[in-house]
């Protein structure tokens, strides 16, 4: 039986090009066509959060569709292939990593023993392009994305294919909604990476943080500005990290 750690991607261990190069290009190509501004990225993300609410889980991070139905609403007939752009800005300045000892902390976990697995809500095809370019992809043994398994973080069923062949010792990932969230409901270690730790905090064993009051003061700022569009209520212990780290290093000092 394997020994699972699983990882988000995106804000976790790697810039995508989406924000940085990718919609803005979507931006000025309607523009262009329109003949006059409008903010597309905007009007983008609006419809990944009405389909997410909705539990359109794979529908919601579907880059290619989204766009191809506002460009429908503003009667426009271009034709854009978003997992083409993700390729082409798979380059800094617009990808890279987010610590320069990304690839060794990945390296060592896997040499003691772990299987490593990607566990992202991004589509495989916007994904792996930026892994391989990256050097990412070859750490992992397994890359699940919603397309694969028709549902996407928090739901745990994205998790089912690790369960099959082995235990899940951690998750880790940036966000609380996605990652904490998903890492407590199957009740596996939960670590929250948050890069900007408050320094009285830095000190503090990994194990400890998530009960400072400076942390759980980032915890709930987070958790709010994660769900600004939705009524959710405050933040419990479902979305309560276990292990705060501030950088991917300290996760060889936690597991």
């Amino acid at each position: 039986m394997k020994k699972w750690i699983s990882f988000d991607l995106d804000g976790t261990l790697m810039q995508n090009p989406f924000g940085k190069a990718v919609f803005p290009e979507v931006a000025a190509i309607a523009a262009k066509h329109l003949g006059r501004p409008y903010d597309t990225t905007a009007a983008l993300v609006a419809e990944h959060e009405r389909r997410f609410a909705a539990r359109q889980w794979v529908a919601a991070y579907d880059w290619d569709d989204i766009v191809r139905q506002l460009f429908r609403r503003l009667g426009l007939s271009v034709e854009i292939d978003i997992a083409a752009l993700v390729t082409a800005y798979a380059v800094h300045p617009y990808s890279y990593l987010l610590e320069e000892t990304v690839i060794h902390v990945l390296e060592q976990l896997r040499e003691r023993g772990y299987s490593l697995a990607a566990v992202t809500n991004g589509f495989r095809k916007y994904q792996f392009p930026v892994m391989e370019a990256l050097g990412l992809a070859e750490q992992f043994e397994r890359i699940i994305t919603p397309e694969m398994v028709g549902c996407a973080k928090p739901e745990t069923e994205i998790l089912r294919p690790l369960q099959l062949e082995g235990e899940i010792v951690a998750h880790i990932g940036d966000r609380l909604d996605h990652d904490v969230q998903l890492a407590n409901r199957v009740d596996t270690l939960s670590v929250w990476i948050y890069r900007r730790l408050p320094k009285e905090a830095v000190s503090l064993a990994p194990q400890t943080r998530a009960s400072h009051p400076t942390v759980i003061a980032a915890c709930e700022q987070k958790w709010a500005a994660e769900n600004r569009r939705n009524e959710f209520t405050a933040l419990s212990p479902e979305w309560t990290p276990k292990i705060v780290i501030h950088s991917l290093q300290e996760l060889l000092l936690c597991l």
